[in-house]
């Protein structure tokens, strides 16, 4: 935990003026002291005043220096504000899990939205995590697209301790609200028969609708592809647009069917050399 804040403390010490930088270094030795409940809450919700959100970007070997810290833990995309908001949790009394864990589920209960956003941003990070599964799944119920996106992209915390019945409603949740799905951490690896089938029948709903299927979605159908499975990846193939046909040729790359490569002979696309699921969106994970 110590290097993780250290980390954090390193890039917003190359970020920040240094009159932000000396209030956030004694509100966070003040908080380390014991300071009252209180003087956490202020700093907390008065970080981006103090810090301003200007962004981390951080550098190749900052993103590498993080993942060496936490495996899947990439704060690239993080403001200056949730950055020195994530620090300032850390810094919370963590030894006794009786009393840390209604401490931080107070700020949850009092967060507004940027406040939330840096609190589910820390889950990764958080003493005792097995504790926090049920704060997980709530961010996943949030409306707010960047409270749901703060647990849901860029974050191991879901892969790693969510069950499959709220995993599988994360990823379809992520394509009902219009967000891709290659930011998700443990995407294939959590990747699962029920998900598959449930993807399908969304995409069913969405063809019945007249509304056009989100490519990724075949992301996590194509190593399980039954008979049903293949004849929507063949309709794919047949009536999609290119990011579609695209995405069914990678999905049928999945598959150990037989049948899944005789689909893609019969209905060749032409993939770029090294061409794979981030390229449909531009994003990378």
């Amino acid at each position: 935990m110590e290097s993780i804040r250290a980390a954090l403390r390193d890039w917003l010490g190359q970020r920040l003026e240094p009159e932000p930088l000396t209030w956030l270094d004694t509100t966070c030795a003040a908080i380390v002291s014991g300071a009252p409940a209180r003087r956490f809450d202020l700093a907390f919700s008065s970080a981006a005043r103090r810090v301003g959100k200007r962004s981390l970007d951080l550098n190749a070997a900052e993103r590498e220096r993080a993942q060496s810290l936490r495996s899947g833990w990439r704060p690239g995309c993080w403001t200056t504000e949730q950055a020195a908001r994530v620090l300032l949790v850390l810094q919370l009394p963590a030894d006794d899990r009786e009393a840390y864990k209604p401490r931080l589920d107070r700020s949850f209960e009092s967060a507004d939205m940027g406040e939330l956003v840096a609190l589910y941003q820390a889950l990764p990070l958080l003493p005792h995590p097995e504790a926090h599964v049920a704060r997980c799944r709530e961010g996943l119920r949030s409306n707010i697209t960047p409270v749901f996106c703060a647990v849901a992209h860029r974050n191991p915390y879901p892969a790693e301790q969510l069950a499959d019945d709220a995993w599988n409603q994360m990823v379809l949740k992520a394509l009902f609200v219009g967000t891709d799905l290659d930011p998700i951490d443990g995407l294939d690896r959590r990747a699962n028969p029920e998900l598959a089938r449930m993807l399908r029948d969304y995409a069913h709903e969405r063809w019945s609708a007249g509304r056009p299927v989100h490519p990724e979605l075949w992301r996590c159908v194509g190593a399980f592809a039954d008979d049903a499975a293949l004849k929507d990846l063949e309709r794919c193939l047949r009536d999609g647009d290119e990011a579609t046909r695209r995405a069914a040729t990678l999905a049928l790359a999945a598959s150990d069917d037989p049948r899944a490569s005789e689909l893609a002979q019969k209905y060749p696309v032409e993939l770029p050399a090294g061409f794979g699921w981030p390229d449909l969106t531009g994003e990378s994970k």
